[in-house]
């Protein structure tokens, strides 16, 4: 057994430098030597997740499992797994018996960390990232989880604090100076020019690339240098758009099989859902300012913000067992369709308890919801439904010149993402019409300009009272789950309104896509 320890740390050693085909190898040895030997099956996993083999990863960690029942890091890591192939109720037994093997090892606390924050259980997450950190203090992927949490919760200058102190340990590390970048304002040049040496003196992955020029675009942005800006969100663009699998086609079919199915006729006979009244759901497409009103609304003393829930389409995946990584589809929302809106609406609001606070109303963010509204409505008939509108290029611009983690794949390309908002627009017109007065359209452009007249309206929409704390809300504290992170904690402005003209000749694709499907830009 002496050689076989020896093995695995060799295979170990291994994959940590890269060395994959060396790694993989040495696995070999070590099943001939201790073909039940439970160790072993794990590196198999670890190599074969670090060589993108994600069904070589599948049958190593159960193997794991059917040797050492009790093995929490094989369990956390099959939890991930499954949750990123769309499989939800196996992801949250996975994570249930990696949570029961109380795991003191910081890698295993990590991950679960991990896997909480995929579900959108970002206080969870918070906890075993606390102990990872603790653990291992000076490990620098265990420090920028914990870091990126604090974003999260609004911890801001402790969160800077962190990145700082990551990168002056690790100067290439990538996806700490964009949670940098976006975490403050820059006031010089000093970390774009960090940025573009490690862009320089690398041989970088695109997924790399794409942190740094996106690093690079924000504070240009913050410094005013428009033209430098732009080239490095379409550099940046071009780079994350190399790494993702877009399907525009199944993206059309999905919109095309919403607009067929969820009509009033559909509603009409759906059943009772859960009467409950606190949810509020913000919604619209990313940027267009559902943050800003997220802080509006959730500075009332009755309501409490709940983050970018991602459990009402989780409940929908949960209750109907549908298995697909792809997160929104029409497959999916097939499933969904079949469904009891009671269950659906309970399941949520089981699910969200530990994010919802204890006021009597609570708002979820995510945008995305949008897709789902005719769903909300069955499932949740007393909730509130809150849509963003803003200008139709401020829109596509603020989604392109982000780089999301693992969603919104059309917008790293100008024309794909102009054709998917006119889909979006589309959509939205559709729910208006055929579900009258159940959706609240709130303007950014409108809300920046006149912040009280439309948080007064907002709020009777809301049946809430006015309190003078919404039109403060820049001065409230609190966790926001979302891009503008950073921006948020300022009073409402008009800086980013029409900003798109700064780039309007750089934009013409997106501005061509968009005329072309009807929509006035002017």
């Amino acid at each position: 057994m002496a050689a076989v320890g020896r093995l695995l740390k060799s295979g170990l050693t291994a994959l940590e430098q890269g060395q994959l085909q060396q790694a993989g190898q040495i696995c070999q040895q070590i099943l001939q030597q201790a073909p039940d030997l439970s160790q072993g099956h794990f590196l198999v996993g670890l190599v074969a997740l670090e060589g993108q083999d994600r069904k070589t990863a599948f049958q190593a960690f159960r193997s794991v499992i059917k040797l050492d029942p009790d093995h929490g890091a094989a369990w956390g890591q099959l939890s991930r797994l499954y949750l990123t192939d769309g499989l939800v109720n196996r992801a949250d037994e996975a994570l249930k018996k990696a949570v029961a093997t109380a795991p003191e090892d910081p890698m295993v606390q990590d991950l679960i960390g991990t896997v909480y924050s995929l579900m959108g259980e970002h206080l969870e997450a918070k906890a075993w990232f606390e102990k990872a950190a603790q653990g291992q203090p000076r490990n620098i992927n265990f420090k920028l989880n914990l870091a990126n949490n604090h974003v999260y919760h609004g911890n801001t200058a402790q969160a800077v604090d962190m990145f700082e102190e990551v990168l002056a340990r690790q100067p290439n590390a990538p996806q700490a100076h964009w949670s940098l970048a976006g975490a403050r304002k820059a006031k010089d040049d000093k970390h774009i020019t960090q940025c573009a040496q490690q862009l320089v003196s690398q041989k970088l992955h695109p997924r790399a690339q794409a942190f740094y020029y996106y690093a690079i675009g924000k504070e240009c942005e913050d410094l005013e240098r428009w033209d430098d800006a732009f080239e490095a969100f379409a550099r940046g663009a071009h780079a994350r758009r190399a790494t993702v699998e877009y399907d525009e086609a199944a993206e059309q079919e999905m919109f095309k099989f919403l607009e067929t199915q969820f009509d009033a006729a559909w509603l009409e006979q759906a059943g009772e859902g859960n009467p409950e009244p606190s949810p509020i759901f913000i919604l619209g497409q990313p940027r267009t300012g559902t943050t800003l009103v997220e802080r509006i609304v959730t500075s009332h003393s009755q309501v409490t913000s709940a983050g970018e829930l991602q459990q009402f389409s989780l409940a929908l995946r949960r209750l109907s067992a549908f298995e697909d990584p792809k997160r929104f589809s029409a497959g999916m929302f097939d499933a969904a369709s079949q469904l009891d809106p009671q269950q659906v609406g309970s399941l949520y609001l089981d699910t969200s308890l530990r994010m919802r606070g204890d006021t009597p109303r609570f708002v979820d963010k995510l945008p995305q919801n949008y897709l789902c509204i005719p769903l909300i409505l069955a499932a949740l008939p007393n909730a509130k439904i809150v849509h963003l509108t803003r200008h139709p290029m401020d829109a596509c611009f603020s989604s392109f010149k982000q780089l999301f983690a693992d969603a919104y794949l059309h917008s790293y390309d100008q024309r794909e993402m102009a054709r998917h908002h006119a889909r979006y627009r589309t959509l939205m017109q559709v729910w208006h019409t055929r579900f009258p007065g159940r959706v609240f359209d709130i303007s950014y452009e409108d809300t920046t300009v006149d912040l009280e007249r439309n948080t007064r309206a907002l709020l009777d929409f809301l049946e809430l009272p006015f309190e003078q704390a919404c039109v403060d809300f820049h001065t409230q504290s609190g966790a926001v789950s979302t891009a503008s992170a950073a921006q948020v904690r300022e009073p409402a402005h008009t800086r980013s309104v029409g900003r798109w003209r700064r780039y309007e000749t750089q934009l013409a694709p997106m501005r061509e896509e968009l005329i072309r499907a009807g929509i006035d830009v002017s």
